[in-house]
């Protein structure tokens, strides 16, 4: 089975079951989603930890049942938490959401990359007086959370760095042994990353790993280059839901930092309202579904576009960044990689209270040349470098991934960005640091590990001052906009002007036509009706 040709993804389009999968008994009342979160409580008296028990109980029998759900809780030392919660009766073919706490007793063992502690854990449904089902979980208690425009880890600003990872092995796919899950993990730690990040919701045996391991996640929803798919109510519907299935998947996992429910959508989502609208409601929806990360979205990091004011919703953003590589677009160009600063101080100027991760950078590596002429070997190892360097001096950022570990099976036409066309193509994504048919490692990769190794996985949060002055910058064209604004009473009326300037030009250069503000379709039956609003 393969997905639509016509869909926007630029990997190959595996589908069909390609995880593993697992049979289980099923008795009258059934827990959906069993999630455990990270919850720490804080007050005078001191702070407290607590794990929210989180699920869907339906009633699959033929008569009323009355379940309760029971979690009991293991720390590492063996000391043990246990809470329940009763509900009431449920009709044959009735859902109902279950949250409740349980206190966690003890010294908290909290989980970090350094220590990645878990609790084994257990919820058990009950019907009648006895187990109906019993699922079986692994907790990691840690906050993670964003302050002063700052990602931080248990109230430690973090530094990540990392590769991305597809899944896709030569002959198998994404049809993963448990071979391969060992050796993803083992090549992401022989590089030295404290981060991965993927496309999609990646295999639950590699989300464990990366619990057992600490390498932090940066969890993403498959819903990429989707606008036209966003204009009606069936497609906002759709994503949302991918969504939602995306999250429930990973939010029992402390490696995942972040839900990023969208990749390089429409970087105009003001004046795209259907875009805009889904932004929202995705972000509320993720909020509601995990509140113990942060929601975020990842965007094409081209310059020339205002600030978008959906964007202050996420208190995290994923910048894509390619300067040096793509070209760009007429008014948007990218081709020069020493445009790549001013942009990022511009985003830092619109996006103050955000933290900022370039989520994306990479060039493809073919062959033997010059430093200068894209697609060698020494050209990319040459791009690493700039681009990490330039990530390590601007203190503002949160971090940076490589895109990718390794090459993978792309569309037969890709051509990746070197726009050669004196070779022909074998439909594979060159931009990996490892290649994909032998394995064998670029030069770029040693000298990501080079960098990597330098980095401290915690760095001291500037401070505002400090942050204020590194921010601003020297002055320089390109940017999110125009040239950066000084002057009081006079600056704000230009940047007024400006912004209304780069509205109707957008509007103009398109052709859009603001629509209003869509209404989405009520969805899942199970889901609260708040997250049906709109912005």
């Amino acid at each position: 089975y393969r997905r639509s040709p016509t869909l926007r993804e630029g990997w190959w389009n595996w589908g069909g079951i390609t995880g593993p999968v697992t049979l289980i008994a099923r008795g009258p009342i059934v827990m959906h989603d069993a999630g455990l979160l990270p919850q720490r409580h804080c007050d005078r008296r001191g702070c407290r930890w607590s794990v929210l028990a989180d699920g869907w109980l339906e009633n699959v029998g033929d008569r009323p049942r009355r379940p309760s759900v029971s979690v009991t809780l293991r720390a590492p030392d063996g000391t043990l938490s246990r809470g329940s919660a009763a509900v009431r009766s449920l009709r044959p073919g009735e859902r109902l959401r279950v949250r409740y706490s349980v206190p966690v007793r003890g010294e908290p063992k909290l989980w970090s990359p350094e220590h990645p502690d878990l609790y084994g854990a257990t919820v058990a449904t009950h019907a009648a007086g006895r187990v109906v089902q019993l699922d079986r979980r692994h907790v990691g208690l840690r906050r993670v959370d964003v302050v002063d425009g700052m990602l931080r880890l248990n109230g430690r600003v973090l530094d990540l760095r990392g590769a991305s990872v597809q899944e896709d092995v030569p002959g198998r796919g994404p049809a993963l042994t448990n071979a391969d899950i060992q050796n993803t993990v083992a090549e992401l730690k022989a590089l030295g990353v404290n981060v991965t990040r993927a496309h999609y919701l990646l295999d639950s045996r590699l989300l464990d790993r990366f619990d057992e391991e600490g390498i932090l996640v940066w969890s993403q929803a498959p819903v990429y280059h989707r606008d036209m798919q966003l204009k009606t109510k069936a497609g906002r519907s759709f994503e949302l839901g991918a969504v939602r299935r995306t999250v429930l998947e990973a939010r029992n996992h402390p490696s995942v930092i972040t839900h990023s429910v969208a990749n390089e959508l429409s970087p105009r989502p003001d004046v795209m309202h259907s875009t805009g609208a889904f932004l929202n409601t995705a972000r509320e929806v993720a909020e509601d579904l995990d509140h113990s990360v942060p929601a975020s979205v990842d965007v094409l990091a081209w310059p020339g576009f205002p600030k978008q004011r959906i964007y202050d919703r996420f208190d995290l953003l994923g910048l894509n960044s390619y300067f040096g590589w793509y070209q760009g677009d007429k008014g948007h160009e990218t081709g020069n990689l020493a445009d790549l600063e001013p942009f990022l101080r511009k985003a830092r100027r619109y996006y103050s209270r955000q933290a900022l991760v370039m989520t994306e950078f990479g060039a493809e590596a073919t062959m033997d040349g010059p430093a200068d002429l894209k697609e060698t070997y020494s050209f990319q190892a040459q791009y690493v470098d700039a681009n990490l360097s330039l990530i390590e001096r601007l203190g503002f950022m949160s971090g940076a991934i490589y895109w990718t570990l390794r090459e993978f099976a792309v569309k037969p036409d890709w051509d990746g960005g070197a726009e050669r066309t004196d070779v022909e193509r074998d439909a594979i994504h060159n931009k990996g640091l490892i290649d994909y048919k032998t394995g064998e490692r670029k030069p770029a990769w040693n000298v990501a590990a080079g960098h990597f190794a330098q980095t401290p996985l915690y760095r001291s949060a500037p401070s505002r001052a400090v942050a204020a002055v590194t921010e601003e910058g020297p002055k320089a064209d390109g940017g999110l906009g125009a040239t950066a604004l000084t002057g009081g009473v006079v600056g704000l009326l230009l940047t007024l002007a400006g912004a209304m300037l780069w509205l109707w030009r957008d509007i103009w250069r398109f052709g859009d036509e603001p629509e209003p503000a869509p209404a989405f379709p009520a969805g899942d039956p199970d889901h609260e009706r708040r997250l049906e609003l709109v912005a």
